[in-house]
């Protein structure tokens, strides 16, 4: 072997030490730019997920444990997850670390006609009960960190003639979408009928196209939309109390 060729072995192998030093790949992600295009890993089936198919190529896995293991081994150059999920992960994680730059934050709430102070005021009353029992935490649980819960009605609530129309769209998992069994899911839905359940109504489901929740109530076809809601709609529709809200941040290894 020649002389030149056995010095540039050396140097690469002292640039894989330099940058490797044991054994993983150095971490390519310092600002959220640098996460477009990137291996990205999340967790299967939450708005994570989502996220990390817009912004490169997404890794998806099972469990928080098995997804932060391929983080610090170099299987995905980042991670997407949700706030809460990342700091109890994190936490206990060698090796890893949060960026400091959100990725998104935002708020779900329910779209309310303007004419209907009635119906607001007795949805934003459901809202701060379902609050207060920790239905709302254990439902954004289930959906957002992948941990198990099921609704229950609660008992003992009159019932009224009548059911308030929800329009959603059905393609945007894990808000709104329907599950294996054709049954209407996800936690814009299971928020709406545990409102309902407080009320003391039924729950129709109305579809419709993501970009016309609001006309659907603005037109009176639906009494409540969920799902993405613009910011500039106070004129159409009014706007309900927030029932989860949720930021996604990056974790990268150190």
């Amino acid at each position: 072997m020649k002389k030149p060729l056995l010095c540039a072995l050396a140097v690469i192998a002292v640039l894989m030490i330099a940058g490797c030093r044991d054994g993983r790949p150095p971490n390519e992600v310092n600002t959220l730019e640098d996460v477009q295009g990137k291996d990205i890993g999340a967790l299967s089936g939450t708005p994570s997920a989502r996220l990390a198919e817009e912004l490169g190529t997404a890794r998806t896995f099972y469990s928080g444990e098995e997804l932060l293991y391929a983080l610090v081994a170099g299987r995905v150059d980042c991670a997407v997850l949700e706030g809460v999920v990342a700091s109890e992960l994190v936490s206990g994680t060698q090796g890893v670390l949060i960026l400091n730059e959100t990725l998104l934050e935002y708020e779900l709430h329910f779209a309310v006609p303007r004419e209907n102070a009635e119906l607001l005021a007795a949805v934003n009353s459901a809202l701060a009960a379902l609050n207060a029992n920790g239905t709302l935490r254990s439902l954004r649980d289930k959906y957002f960190s992948g941990r198990s819960y099921r609704y229950d009605p609660p008992e003992g609530v009159a019932q009224l003639p009548g059911s308030l129309r929800l329009a959603i769209s059905i393609d945007s998992p894990p808000y709104s979408y329907v599950d294996n069994e054709g049954e209407y899911t996800g936690l814009d839905v299971e928020v709406a009928r545990a409102v309902c359940d407080y009320l003391g109504v039924g729950l129709i489901i109305i579809e419709a196209d993501p970009r016309e929740l609001v006309t659907e109530v603005w037109f009176g076809r639906a009494d409540i939309a969920a799902g993405w809601l613009p910011g500039d709609i106070d004129e159409q529709v009014r706007i309900s109390d927030a029932y989860a809200d949720t930021e996604h941040v990056i974790a990268v290894r150190r």
